[in-house]
């Protein structure tokens, strides 16, 4: 791999850290079903929150969240019901987003992150 590919687990690190920093609590990452992944599964006061995180080096072409499209979302809410279904809380579920732009790859010092809470419509 180049010196200036992104990898998944780069962002996926990038955002629990992120997140952690928030005082979210981490349950899981890469939870996978038949019917897709989950990148992270944190918690908070309120919330299991179920984020998907998306990276790139821009938003030129179109922001990071727009390729959570709906038939994406719907993947990611069948898998988070069988989570659930197999870690029962009394916790609300929330689906966010976090995007992330790294111009120069794994390089970028200081990659852009934005967290987008509640993000499916």
């Amino acid at each position: 791999m180049g010196r200036n590919n992104i990898t998944g687990a780069w962002g996926e690190s990038l955002a629990a850290d992120y997140l952690r920093k928030k005082r979210y609590k981490l349950i899981a990452a890469n939870y996978r079903s038949r019917f897709g992944e989950i990148d992270l599964i944190f918690r908070d006061r309120n919330f299991v929150v179920f984020v998907e995180v998306k990276l790139r080096k821009s938003g030129d072409f179109a922001s990071a969240r727009e390729y959570v499209d709906r038939k994406k979302q719907d993947k990611i809410r069948i898998t988070a019901s069988i989570f659930l279904s197999q870690n029962p809380t009394s916790l609300q579920p929330r689906f966010d987003v976090i995007e992330i732009y790294a111009p120069e790859g794994e390089r970028t010092e200081n990659p852009r992150i934005t967290h987008l809470e509640d993000a499916f419509q």
